[in-house]
Formats: structure tokens, sequence, C-alpha cells
């Protein structure tokens, strides 16, 4: 006899199977061991096709798009894909341009950091601009999303809010009001009646998405999925549900701090790797035009361990604070850094030893790039080891310093990417002594780069040696 309950009721002609992420196997009932690889703790949920031809991707409100025809890819004429702009700055910039007729975004963040502030504020400016818009909200009432419009200052909006948690409601909705743009608040509180598990489950995240996907393709509205995150700040689920989506968003910063980093992982219609950078107000996020403000520390004259260097962050060049404190330790001396890679710092530390020589054996040192920004590339060498040195020996930096390169292990300082493109931004910001590898080093005088004197190095031994003589 079927279970009864608001998440179990189902049609008797759908049958549910547990199958194997490992093999691919089935199994009539859950059990703690795959039967045919002997895998533990692999079987998920699934619904099985009630007959050829018919399942449960074929309903009418969930209906596919018609077969295409076979064309070589030569045919076909291809074009830009249109973009409408959400009217906020930082967030196209990380869409790409904007949203896209049929896209899936994908955008999660820790509880409270701002999420659901942000789209109803997008939502708000693409209604205005008249396109028809929809707020589904699984985990708040429609009053509670009218009360924090009200604190945004979106008094009279016209946005359309559905409180609903279940799929087939959802996309019936869909299916009647036609939106251009819809916001699903959260695709974990999002459940199916084919299914017997509890909203949030691996197998309820996975056929939401699955449905809401093909939906937006077929119909061509753009859902807005948003995601719970894990503890560790991964995307709660199947990584499958990256896979499906055409965009993934991360929203990082501290909840302590009134500054926002978005951060584009995957995009399909756009460039990865761009951040938008949002200041959380009274009236919700504002974008924040020039963000290399915000990681640079205000220091009325130049500290010993504090070197600014250029990251990029996509196609944006950013100024960021390195800073380094080395003191005394003990027998087991501490190696942590804070936005830059551990492993990286331990490697800069033995190569700083073997070419410059400059010993940190028993020292505590420890890195920290300012602002909450992480920084990935391996550019930040140069920089992380001047503020290394710069603290063990006590001495600051002149003033207006930047640097910015790769260093190898056998000591040489190697080529950043678009050099010339961090040059122009550290130069706009008034900068006035820059070192570089030599390979980014301009061939020519430049206008861009007026006032600001650039020393090409080859070497990191090179480099300790020219800051000794700008002191």
């Amino acid at each position: 006899m079927l279970p009864r309950g608001p998440y179990t009721s189902r049609m008797a002609k759908e049958k549910t199977i547990y199958t194997c992420t490992e093999c691919g196997g089935t199994s009539p009932k859950w059990l703690g061991k795959c039967p045919s690889c002997d895998a533990w703790n692999t079987l998920i949920e699934s619904v099985a096709e009630s007959a050829a031809g018919k399942n449960r991707y074929s309903t009418p409100h969930q209906g596919l798009a018609k077969a295409s025809d076979v064309i070589a890819l030569a045919d076909i004429d291809a074009t830009d894909m249109a973009r409408t702009p959400t009217g906020h700055d930082e967030l196209d910039r990380v869409l790409g341009g904007g949203i896209v007729e049929g896209g899936v975004i994908l955008i999660g963040g820790d509880p409270g950091i701002g999420k659901s502030t942000l789209l109803l504020q997008a939502l708000d400016s693409l209604q205005r601009a008249g396109l028809n818009t929809l707020y589904v909200t699984g985990e708040e009432s429609g009053a509670q999303v009218a009360l924090r419009a009200r604190r945004l200052g979106l008094d009279g909006s016209q946005v359309k809010v559905m409180a609903e948690i279940q799929l087939d409601k959802i996309l019936a909705t869909l299916d009647a009001t036609q939106p251009a743009v819809a916001v699903i608040d959260s695709i974990q509180t999002v459940y199916s009646s084919l299914l017997t598990s509890a909203p949030g489950s691996v197998a309820q995240v996975r056929e939401c998405a699955a449905h809401l996907t093909r939906a937006a393709k077929s119909s061509g509205v753009c859902i807005v999925l948003v995601g719970h995150v894990t503890k560790e700040g991964a995307l709660a689920g199947p990584r499958v549900l990256e896979h499906m989506v055409d965009t993934v968003l991360y929203f990082e910063g501290d909840t302590h701090s009134s500054f926002r980093l978005v951060r584009a992982i995957k995009n399909r219609f756009g460039a990865v790797n761009e951040i938008g950078v949002f200041a959380m107000t009274e009236k919700g996020l504002k974008g924040v035009s020039n963000p290399s403000a915000i990681f640079l520390s205000q220091h009325s004259e130049p500290v010993p361990g504090s070197c600014v260097m250029v990251t990029l962050e996509g196609t944006r060049p950013l100024l960021v604070e390195i800073q380094a404190l080395v003191d005394s330790g003990g027998p087991n001396p501490r190696r942590l850094s804070v936005g830059l890679d551990r492993d990286r710092l331990a490697m800069l530390l033995a190569v700083l030893h073997r070419h410059a020589g400059v010993a940190c054996m028993d020292q505590d040192v420890f890195v920290n790039a300012v602002g909450g920004v992480r920084i990935s590339e391996p550019a930040a060498d140069l920089a992380v080891m001047l503020a290394i040195t710069s603290s063990l020996r006590g001495k600051a930096l002149p003033k207006g310093f930047i640097a910015f390169g790769e260093v190898g292990l056998a000591g040489e300082v190697r080529p950043a990417p678009r050099g010339q493109e961090r040059l122009k931004e550290a130069a706009k910001l008034g900068f006035s002594v820059a070192v570089v590898p030599k390979a980014n080093a301009p061939k020519k005088n430049d206008k861009a780069f007026e006032g600001l004197t650039i020393h090409p190095v080859e070497r990191i031994e090179e480099a300790m040696e020219l800051v000794r003589r700008l002191d």
C-alpha cells in the first residue's frame, strides 16, 4: 500500500525504483549496498517510466520542444543572444551583460548574505522596465516578501509573488502567466509529488531542477534558482545541478562586513570568474563602481609588511593589498594564509630562502588579502614575498608601490597575463613605483603609464635588491 502525505501522493501507474550512482544498476527497494556492484550508500530514489514513449517529462504543461531537423554546423545562422539588463551594472557584469531568454541561473551563498534581497531588487527593476516577472517563494510567505520590499524602498512594486513549493503548481503557473523572468527561492524547498522523499533530498532537487530547466528551454522564460550551500561553502545537492544550469553564481562575503562579492563560476553566455561588488545599505544592495578602494586599507604612511598587487577578476583588474606578519615562533612555526593558497605560501618561503637568502625557518608567517577577496592566480607571488621580507626587516615599502608576477622554483620572475592592463589600472589610481616581470614591461613610452616608474626584473634576488635601493 502506498504511503500517504503531502509529499508522497502519486498516481498508481508511477513506480519508484532506486538507481545506483556508480554502476547504474536498479533495485525495487532501497538497500545499503548496491546488488550489482556492491558499492555502499549509492542507491538514490527515482521514478520509473510508466510506459514506452510516455513518462513524466511529456505531460502537457512540461512538454519539450519539437524535435529539430539535423543541420550542418556551417549552415546554422549563429547570432548573439539578446540580453536584457537587470538594472544593476555589477550583476550584469557577472551575467555577461544581462539575462538571456530561456537561460537558467543558479545562485548560492550563505544564509543572510543577500541573495533574496538582490534578486527582489533585480525583479523590481525588470518589472519597471516593462517585463513580466514572478517571484516564487518557498521559504517565506507573501507578507514577508512584501515587508522586505518596503524595507528596500520598493513601494508600489508590481512584481508578482507566489508562495508555493509543489512543482506541478509552479510549472502550471509559469505556463499560465508566461513571465519573462522567474525566481525560485529556493530549489531545496520545491518537491515533486512523483517522489516519496522529502524536499531538499538529492532526488527531489535533481528532479525539480530538471523539470524547471526543460520548462525554461521550451517556453523561453529565464529562471533563477536560489540554492543552499553546505557548511564548506559548496552548493548543496547533487553536482549534476550545476551541470544542468547555464550560469552558476556564488554570493561571497562576510555577514559582519557591508561588502558582498558575486562571482561567476560557470557561464555559457559570458566570461567566467567575473565578479560583481556590492555594498549592503539600508535600501538594499548597491553596486560599487570602484572596488579597488575596498581592498586597499587607508594608511596615512607606509607600514611594514604591506604590498599592493594588481589581480585580475575576469576582465576587471583590481588592486588588492597583501599584508604579511612575520613573528618569532616556537619549534613548530605556523604558516597561515587568508585569501591565498597555504601550500603556495610554503613554496614561496622555500624559494625566498634558497634564492634570496631570506630565512623564515623559525618564524611564524601570516599572510592576508585585505577585504576578504580570494586570490588564486600565481601573479600574487612577488607581492607576497616582498610583503614577507618587508615585515621581517621591519621596513615599509615605498609609498605608491605595487608589484605583481609569478615566481618559479628556480627563482625566476615569470610574466603575468594582461600585464599592460594591470599597469594602466595602477597608474590610473595614482601609484608611482611598480616592480613587474621584465616581459610585462611596456616596450615604449605610453601616456597611459605617466607618473608610474616601472622597474622590470627577471629574478627574485633582483627584486629584493631593487627594493633595498628604493629604501
